[in-house]
């Protein structure tokens, strides 16, 4: 049986150009394929993506039953064959990757959520295959449609490598979505229609044991940064750099990650007054509230102590201009500021802060955010 190549907008015979190309008219294609352009849910918004992680089966059981996951298909990508059969892919000989093309309500689940799931259910640092399953069609890979989601890919893999889950390298390749070829019919919803034959097939592959094994302690790393306004920066795990070059504006990479300072009294905050308090701008981890912002002069937002113990670090300090010490965040390791000994009574001390390495959470958004705890002090 021979696999028809989707097709996704007014493009060649099997071509996959991604899941945000604005289809065609329903039908049938040019040749005679089956397409998949002009459906409701295609109108609506669906988008696709495409993950190899070993058996397809396996894949389709793991993906299908997310909310907002709509279909996911079975089948053949990455190879120079056309029209593939599972014979053909088994040999090792195609080039392809055993893959699923997942099509999802973006507004229901993220791409970024999909690759979460993705990143849980493989192991990414197997270059022969997937546990039992032996080859080059069982790599793992994720194949991107646009620069977005190629940029979500790298910062996913990256900051899994940095999160140290794994002690070998990850080798799951980012690849650039290719022709797409569903799967023999048999292939298709197998985990389902063949329930416990798949349940004795997967509980011999030794997927779930070495997924439950490698993640115990680790269930709420973050693979990508909080979302600002959040307040959720207790599970908080640090991107690459090149992720943190996209999400910050020069200023505050500048300061935050190469320990650069602003210029004074050009800056956001060194003359604000409200009420509220100042988070990591990486993080979002609450640092100083504005209770203890005081006026210093300086140019710069300045501080008589942190909003809590232990939510910033002090580094260093040789008393040169009266510096005491480098002032950085605790779960950022954000570069923020310095103590000096000239602040006002009753111990001196005052925290010089680089507005770029801060963001304002007024007293009206708190609970909002995530940071109700500390609307107490406001009243």
């Amino acid at each position: 049986m021979m696999a028809a190549a989707v097709v996704i907008g007014a493009v060649a015979v099997g071509r996959l150009i991604g899941p945000h190309a604005s289809p065609p008219p329903a039908g049938v294609g040019a040749s005679g394929e089956e397409t998949m352009e002009g459906t409701d849910d295609r109108r609506a918004g669906i988008q696709e993506a495409i993950f190899a992680g070993g058996c397809f089966w396996c894949m389709e059981a793991i993906f299908e039953p997310l909310p907002g996951v709509v279909d996911v298909l079975s089948g053949y990508t990455g190879g120079e064959v056309a029209d593939p059969t599972y014979g053909e892919v088994a040999t090792g000989t195609t080039g392809h990757f055993e893959a699923v093309l997942v099509r999802y309500d973006p507004d229901r689940i993220k791409y970024e959520q999909l690759l979460d799931v993705f990143w849980r259910h493989v192991d990414p640092t197997d270059p022969g295959g997937q546990f039992h399953d032996r080859g080059g069609q069982y790599h793992t890979a994720i194949f991107y449609a646009n620069e977005a989601e190629r940029a979500l890919a790298e910062t996913s893999k990256r900051t899994l490598e940095a999160a140290g889950i794994f002690s070998e390298p990850i080798v799951t390749e980012i690849l650039p979505a290719r022709e797409f070829y569903p799967a023999e019919e048999s292939h298709q919803d197998y985990y389902r229609r063949n329930a416990a034959r798949f349940d004795l097939y997967r509980g011999a592959t030794g997927r779930d044991a070495f997924v439950r094994r490698a993640w115990a302690g680790h269930e709420g790393v973050s693979l990508f940064p909080p979302e600002r306004g959040t307040g959720d920066w207790t599970q908080f795990v640090k991107p690459p750099e090149e992720a943190l070059r996209e999400i910050l504006t020069p200023m505050q990479f500048l300061v935050t990650q190469e320990s650069g300072t602003e210029p004074p009294f050009d800056n956001e905050y060194w003359n604000s007054h409200g009420e509220g308090i100042y988070v990591d701008v990486v993080s979002g981890e609450p640092l100083f509230s504005s209770q203890d912002k005081y006026d210093s002069g300086s140019g710069w937002p300045s501080f008589t102590r942190p909003i809590a113990p232990g939510h910033v670090v002090t580094q260093g300090g040789d008393g040169v201009f009266g510096v005491f010490a480098e002032v950085r965040s605790l779960a950022a390791d954000s570069h923020l500021g310095h103590v000096f000994r000239d602040g006002p009574p009753p111990d001196g001390t005052r925290y010089c802060i680089n507005s770029a390495a801060l963001r304002f959470v007024p007293v009206e958004d708190l609970e909002k955010e995530g940071y109700g705890e500390y609307l107490k002090a406001f009243e």
